[in-house]
This record gives structure tokens, C-alpha cells and sequence, in this order.
């Protein structure tokens, strides 16, 4: 286990270094000069050379790329003198629009993606499964096709058509939540879920839509195995078998699907939190777009790899805990 822990934590680290490289690779070879972009709309030719020089932008290619991967680990200087910026430990940048490091931004953020995320991963998890399950032991009947529709039907609307229906719906129509607002946990518990109700539950239909039919089709397979039979025959109880037996191993593909999915939403629900205005990491992507404020747009990046590689790292070693026939050596 722990050997087999090592290479896949080694592995991890190779996948990071090559989206870094890519991205680097993308944002400052390929697209505008980043110092123009940081400079403004008077911009003169001295301050351009100054921001060239105080971003590092006038050395060699190969010398930018391994500062910036010494200042993730060690933090960096951008520039000298009285006009000095310092990026402390773990320096992703500095956006020079913002006057913050890129990490001190997305920190800042990072809380309300969390919140949105968590939450509608327990709301779509549950949900889905749930009807996924209940819909395979009732296999073509009224029950069965009533789901599938229903969870079809879900999946087909868009997120923004979502959000905003719930919000004419729930909010103006029926005053039974505020409108969407960040509240942070340690202050308001209770606001902090109030105001975060809707975009759990807009996210949350998309998702459990798509979870209900993959567990679905997961389960129904499984119980068609010949283990299952087995345990039916020796007399166990049919929940012990839907749990046990059943369960345990229709629900490794679903997990599979879903370490990428929450990986994925914890970089940023970019649709939910635009069209709730929260101040989430999607948003500031967003935002750094619109600003072409590059150093910001590839932190984001690299933060949506580092959450989507550790998430598969922990689906595969909880592996071992729902299927017993894994074993890592």
C-alpha cells in the first residue's frame, strides 16, 4: 500500500509539472505580451519596460519557467529596488491588476467554491444514487420509466435555465429564501446554508440526473451477477443482498465518474457562480478573462488540475474499502 502510494503520489507530481508546463507554455509563448496586458491603456514605452523587466519577461525563456516553478515551492521577487514585489510561499503569480498575488486571490475565493461544491456533491450524490438504485430494483416498471423520465428530463436543462428558474420560483414568487449571497460558515451557519440552498440544489439537479442513470445501469448489471445469486440462495436478506453485495460493487464506476466531477467543480463552478453572483474561484476566472489578466487565469488552471489529480488519487485508494476484491500491494 504504501509503495503502491508512493508512485501514484510521484505520478501526481509528474501530471502537475506537465499541465504546468502547458500552461506556461500557452500563456506566455503563444498569446499577447503580459506586460502590455498588465500595463494599462497608457501604457508608454518606459513603463512597459519596466513591467517587462519586473515580471521577469526580459530573460530567457527557459529561466521564466524555472523561476516560476521555484516560486511555487520557495516563493519569488518579482523585480528590484523601491518597486519590489514580493510573492511569498506558494507564489502562482502576481496580478499586477489586481496588485495581489494570484494565491492570495484565489484563497479569497476559494471558501465559496468549496461551499458550493461540497454541498451539491452530497445533494447529487445521494439523490442520484438513491433514485439509481430504487429505479434498477424496479426494473421496467411504471416506477422505473417515471425516474428515468423525470432524471432525463432534469439533465436536459441547462444550468443558467435552472438557476434562474429556482430563483423566479423560490425567491421572488415565493419569498422562501434570500437571494444567493456568500455568508461565510464560522459566522452564520444557518445563513451560510440559507443563501446556498439554491445553487446546491441547481447544481445538484444537473448531476444526480446523470448519477441516477449511470447507478442505474451499474446496479442492474450487478444484480444479474452470479455472486448475487449465490448470496439470494444461501438464504441472505434482500437488503443485505442490495447492500452488501450489490451495492458495494455497482458503485465503483459511479465513483470513478464523480472523484472528476467534484475535482472538476472545485476549480471553479464558473456557470453557478455567475449566474448567483458569488464571489467563487469561477468567477474570478471569469473575471481574469474578461481582464486577459493572465497570471490569474493560469493559477486557476493549475489549482483545477491539482484538485482533479488528488480527487482521482482518492477514489482509487477508496477503492479498497468498497470493493474487497481491490487490494494495492
Amino acid at each position: 500500500m504504501i509503495r503502491y502510494l508512493a508512485l501514484r503520489l510521484a505520478g501526481v507530481a509528474g501530471v502537475l509539472l506537465v499541465i504546468c508546463a502547458v500552461t506556461f507554455t500557452i500563456f506566455y509563448v503563444f498569446p499577447a505580451d503580459p506586460a502590455l496586458q498588465a500595463c494599462g491603456k497608457s501604457c508608454t514605452p518606459e513603463r512597459l519596460a519596466m513591467l517587462h523587466h519586473q515580471m521577469g519577461l526580459d530573460r530567457p525563456l527557459w529561466r521564466q519557467f524555472t523561476d516560476y516553478l521555484a516560486g511555487i515551492f520557495a516563493g519569488r521577487t518579482y523585480g528590484s529596488g523601491p518597486l519590489a514585489v514580493q510573492c511569498h510561499f506558494p507564489c502562482l503569480g502576481f496580478s499586477y491588476q489586481n496588485n495581489m498575488p494570484v494565491w492570495d486571490l484565489m484563497m479569497q475565493r476559494l471558501p465559496t467554491t468549496l461551499s458550493i461544491g461540497v454541498g451539491a456533491a452530497v445533494l447529487w450524490l445521494a439523490g442520484g444514487v438513491g433514485v439509481g438504485v430504487v429505479s434498477a430494483l424496479r426494473k421496467d416498471t411504471l416506477l422505473d420509466r417515471t425516474l428515468m423520465v423525470g432524471m432525463l428530463t432534469a439533465a436536459s436543462l441547462p444550468i443558467y435555465f435552472t438557476a434562474m428558474a429556482l430563483t423566479v420560483l423560490v425567491v421572488q414568487l415565493g419569498g422562501l429564501l434570500p437571494y444567493s449571497s456568500y455568508v461565510p460558515i464560522a459566522d452564520d451557519p444557518v445563513g451560510w446554508a440559507r443563501n446556498l440552498v439554491l445553487p446546491w440544489a441547481a447544481l445538484a439537479l444537473l448531476y444526480a440526473a446523470m448519477y441516477a442513470r449511470m447507478s442505474r445501469a451499474s446496479m442492474v448489471e450487478t444484480m444479474a451477477e452470479p455472486y448475487i445469486r449465490t448470496a439470494r440462495a444461501k438464504g441472505l436478506p434482500e437488503r443485505t443482498v442490495v447492500a452488501k453485495h450489490g451495492l458495494r460493487a455497482g458503485l465503483t464506476p459511479v465513483l470513478t465518474v464523480f472523484g472528476m466531477d467534484l475535482g472538476a467543480l472545485l476549480g471553479g463552478a464558473v456557470i453557478t457562480e455567475s449566474v448567483f453572483g458569488l464571489p467563487g474561484v469561477g468567477r474570478l476566472t471569469i473575471d481574469a478573462i474578461d481582464k486577459s489578466d493572465q497570471p490569474v487565469v493560469m493559477g486557476v488552471a493549475l489549482l483545477a488540475a491539482f484538485f482533479i489529480t488528488f480527487a482521482n488519487l482518492a477514489v482509487d485508494l477508496l477503492y479498497a474499502a468498497i470493493d474487497p476484491q481491490v487490494r494495492y500491494a
